[in-house]
């Protein structure tokens, strides 16, 4: 990988995807707990919610994105005294977004902090490698800080659906 490794994540987008958030046509969210089996509630509620729309072949990539931006929310994100039980209100909360063609998800956590693909060239390894994974297997990602009340920051990915 060496030096060229994260410049192919480079341009983190400021901002959200070029959608209007006014002609979406459909959208669900969930609050996650700040313990790892959030990513299993994740995977299954994104999985329940994809049933009922038209995603097309696009099903497995939208869930392995998702389980990767709420891994990376839980184990970057929070910070390290988060108390790590059942909440009823999680610091971390996923997003699906559907418009005709489009279908974005998107993971608010608390962090201000830029997500950060580290380098790896041990292409085993389990950590290190959630955004490259989002890069290849999403038709673009990126983050943007929270304005006004919300603290932290979303990590969005957009997948194109066929028509």
């Amino acid at each position: 990988m060496g030096t060229n490794g994260s410049t192919m994540l480079q341009p983190f987008r400021q901002g959200l995807p070029p959608l209007d958030p006014a002609s979406v046509s459909n959208a669900a969210s969930c609050a996650l707990p700040a313990r790892y089996e959030a990513v299993r509630e994740a995977r299954r509620f994104t999985r329940r919610v994809l049933e009922g729309w038209d995603t097309g072949d696009r099903f497995d990539d939208v869930c392995l994105v998702v389980s990767e931006l709420v891994t990376n929310a839980l184990r970057h994100a929070l910070p390290a005294d988060t108390v790590r039980h059942q909440e009823l209100n999680g610091p971390v909360r996923l997003h699906l977004m559907r418009w005709t063609e489009r279908l974005v998800c998107a993971v608010r956590d608390p962090s201000h902090d830029s997500p950060v693909a580290r380098e790896t060239d041990d292409f085993a390894a389990e950590s290190g490698r959630g955004l490259f994974l989002v890069e290849s297997f999403s038709d673009g990602w990126g983050w943007h800080p929270l304005a006004g009340t919300l603290d932290g920051k979303v990590v969005w990915a957009l997948f194109r659906l066929k028509p």
